[in-house]
């Protein structure tokens, strides 16, 4: 079904614009990037996998999270966040969001 995320910039209440993000996929022990996005007015990027197929693995999001503070001339101490995770059936759709300050994050499986 795909997969789609978002980040809600917490300490503003707010979705994070225009935040840059790539797709990674575990392969033979290597990182391949197999897309990547920006996120929209609504924090949201769902094109990150583009015309390619959902396919059980394990996989990665990357947000660069130091341009979006910088641009609000914010001290951060995460330059970038890595979320982590695994499909296991790509029939499913995965929705992984990111909750951020310029201090902490979390993230979850969303709907």
């Amino acid at each position: 079904m795909g997969l789609s995320t978002h980040i809600l910039d917490t300490a503003k209440g707010r979705p994070a614009t225009g935040v840059k993000l790539a797709l990674w996929q575990l392969k033979a022990g290597q990182w391949i990037e197999i897309g990547t996005g920006i996120t929209d007015t609504d924090g949201r990027c769902k094109t990150l996998l583009g015309d390619t197929p959902l396919t059980a693995a394990t996989c990665k999001i990357r947000f660069d999270t130091a341009e979006y503070f910088a641009a609000q001339k914010i001290a951060s101490l995460y330059p970038f966040v890595e979320i982590v995770f695994t499909v296991t059936d790509p029939t499913q759709h995965y929705h992984i969001p990111l909750l951020l300050t310029a201090n902490g994050y979390t993230t979850y499986r969303g709907s």
